[in-house]
């Protein structure tokens, strides 16, 4: 089973997201940037789901931390925020997050084709 990380400081949007993903893939989810760091050396994820406001490490530097990681600089990292302007797309993916979902999340296929772009078609094995 494929492993995502969910960094939210949100313990509702962390819940609601754990539960969308949590019959196909294998879900940790973390409050901080720097609580996720840590975690994800220890047990590295196949995919990132970071929050962009985050308290003491936002995560553009959550992104640039991960990016110059060698153990986590190739995970794919999707920008899961309420930024949402015309242009921020264009921003994070500049600044190193492999794809953006906007919240709230409205319909789950747009998290879960996000995270198939990146994970290819991860079904349960039976």
């Amino acid at each position: 089973m494929k492993r995502i990380v969910v960094i939210e400081d949100n313990p509702d949007n962390r819940e609601l997201v754990s539960v969308m993903l949590s019959d196909t893939f294998a879900v940790t989810g973390y409050e901080t940037g720097t609580e996720a760091l840590e975690g994800m050396k220890k047990e590295k994820p196949d995919l990132v789901l970071l929050d962009i406001s985050l308290p003491h490490m936002d995560g553009p530097e959550v992104v640039r931390k991960i990016r110059l990681d060698p153990d986590l600089g190739k995970i794919p990292v999707i920008a899961l925020t309420a930024h949402a302007m015309s242009g921020d797309r264009e921003k994070y993916l500049a600044i190193g997050f492999n794809d953006y979902v906007a919240k709230p999340i409205l319909e789950e296929e747009a998290l879960l084709g996000a995270i198939k772009r990146w994970l290819g078609d991860s079904k349960p094995r039976l």
